[in-house]
């Protein structure tokens, strides 16, 4: 890997374009070097986790009402939308919109944490939509998401938003143009512009994963994957962009980020270096977010030995700083013990899904949170008794650049009213690729099938993963059967109608 310090430049020392993180990231992205078969097995993979979570959650509001924005520009030889089938074709940034929408909506696929958090798997639907419309073959797109990947990863090992209220999507922007570069074979100086643009474009606050969470933080992805491939298409064109987006005076790192004395050290896959990131991140096992997998997979063993959550006096939950101040109680957020709350926020409250997992000893991306299974008074009375705290040795762990150490787990100390304490850690999720039962393509193939049973025939599912497992072979006319079809009627119009139609 290269390693690249990266500060601030005033205009009086401007800095090189061949200096410029931006064009660190398109030189990445126009390398042709080959894809590792574990990358490419692992594409796939991601591929069948995004088309689960997608068609679980299509006929959800937001994915109904982006969904319909899309139908409405349609195309023809364009991109697919979920659920609609190979003859239903939009524009590609319009794919991007509801694809994306739609993948993101349940906040199940993957993951990777670091300095920033981020879900990876957001770059495949700009990626796929691109990719179909402009009639390239399967090992075209598997090169695009490997670069999608590389480069959100890359940049969430190095640069942290967070910190600044910066959502977590202004690293998604530059990943998927550069994706989308690698997959058209476009120039480093196209590409450069259209990261650039794309950043620009894409920065926004972290209030939409505040208080009450709104639809918002589904359509956050996807919008970001939108304006990436509007970015691309204007590079294209010969235009360009706001430069240096990253190291200027008034740039990104100056005025959103750590200011004009900034220092961030990224590094990024030298020349003919393979680009692996996507193995080091981690798709989910519970609808839920990613810091509460392993303490999901904690609590249904230790609430095997609590007979009466009555007997209960206090659950307390020793974790990392993300995990205390984000969803647990150091956020002192009041809406995360609040049995009215929307979905969106009870899946950002560890104390929530903690009270449950406990009791249920299981977790259903749609029971779990149903008003009836948050409102259960015995539910509330647990809840209101848990509490997290921060450890400096699980926020150490966090942080960690070794995957042999980097943790995201906890302990969970449960205290009776009589005095007994029932205890235990665990330090990554079962389905970690160091966990207990760390997950390869059969567990994907299962999690597809568990999810969209009821939704689309047996019929189609099993066509949808033979076309999936064949993806390296897949020519351009066949990637567009990387496309789901519900049965006729089964797909869902939002019965609202906007200022332009749209629903109708």
């Amino acid at each position: 890997m290269q390693t690249y310090d990266i500060k601030v430049h005033p205009e009086k020392d401007r800095l090189p374009r061949e200096q410029q993180l931006a064009w660190h990231i398109a030189e990445v992205a126009a390398d042709p070097v080959e894809i590792e078969a574990p990358v490419t097995e692992m594409i796939i993979n991601r591929v069948i986790d995004n088309a689960s979570v997608a068609i679980a959650s299509v006929n959800r509001h937001s994915v109904m009402s982006a969904r319909a924005e899309a139908l409405a520009h349609q195309r023809p030889g364009g991109a697919t939308v979920f659920g609609c089938g190979p003859d239903v074709r939009v524009h590609a940034e319009w794919a991007a919109w509801a694809n994306g929408t739609a993948v993101r909506e349940l906040d199940f696929h993957d993951t990777f944490l670091a300095a920033e958090y981020s879900h990876p798997g957001d770059n495949i639907p700009g990626i796929l939509a691109v990719a179909q419309q402009c009639q390239r073959s399967g090992k075209d797109l598997i090169r695009g998401i490997a670069t999608g990947y590389e480069i959100q990863i890359d940049l969430v090992r190095g640069i942290c938003l967070h910190k600044h209220k910066i959502d977590h999507v202004a690293h998604l922007g530059p990943s998927v143009a550069a994706g989308i570069g690698t997959l058209l074979g476009l120039p480093t100086e196209t590409i450069y512009q259209s990261i650039q643009h794309a950043l620009h474009v894409t920065t926004a606050t972290r209030q939409s994963r505040k208080g009450e969470i709104s639809s918002w933080k589904a359509y956050a992805p996807s919008h970001a994957g939108k304006m990436a491939v509007e970015s691309v298409d204007r590079a294209m064109l010969g235009e360009t962009s706001p430069s240096p987006i990253y190291e200027g005076e008034d740039g990104v790192i100056a005025w959103m980020l750590d200011g004009k004395d900034a220092h961030y050290i990224v590094r990024l896959p030298e020349h003919g270096e393979a680009k692996r990131a996507i193995l080091d991140s981690y798709t989910k096992e519970h609808s839920a977010e990613y810091q509460s997998q392993a303490l999901i997979d904690l609590a249904f063993k230790l609430g095997k030995q609590v007979k009466n959550w009555d007997d209960v006096k206090d659950v307390l939950i020793e974790t990392s700083h993300h995990t205390h101040y984000v969803i647990g109680t150091g956020s002192n957020d009041p809406q995360k013990f609040d049995p009215k709350a929307s979905r969106e926020t009870l899946d950002h409250s560890i104390m929530y899904i903690v009270a449950v997992a406990l009791q249920d000893g299981s977790w259903h991306h749609v029971h779990s949170y149903s008003p009836e299974r948050a409102n259960r008074a015995d539910t509330v009375r647990l809840w209101q008794k848990i509490h997290t705290i921060e450890r400096p040795e699980w926020t150490e762990r966090y942080h960690s650049i070794d995957p042999n150490v980097k943790a995201f787990g906890g302990r969970i100390t449960i205290t009776m009213n009589d005095g007994s304490v029932i205890s235990d850690e665990l330090a990554v999720a079962n389905a970690h690729p160091l966990g207990a039962t760390p997950w390869t393509r059969p567990d994907y193939i299962k999690k597809f099938r568990t999810l969209t049973d009821g939704i689309i025939t047996p019929q189609e599912a099993d066509r949808f993963l033979q076309v999936a497992q064949r993806l390296p072979e897949l020519s351009a006319k066949e990637l567009c059967e990387l496309e789901i079809t519900l049965p006729a009627g089964e797909l869902r119009k939002n019965p609202k109608v906007g200022i332009f139609g749209f629903g109708q």
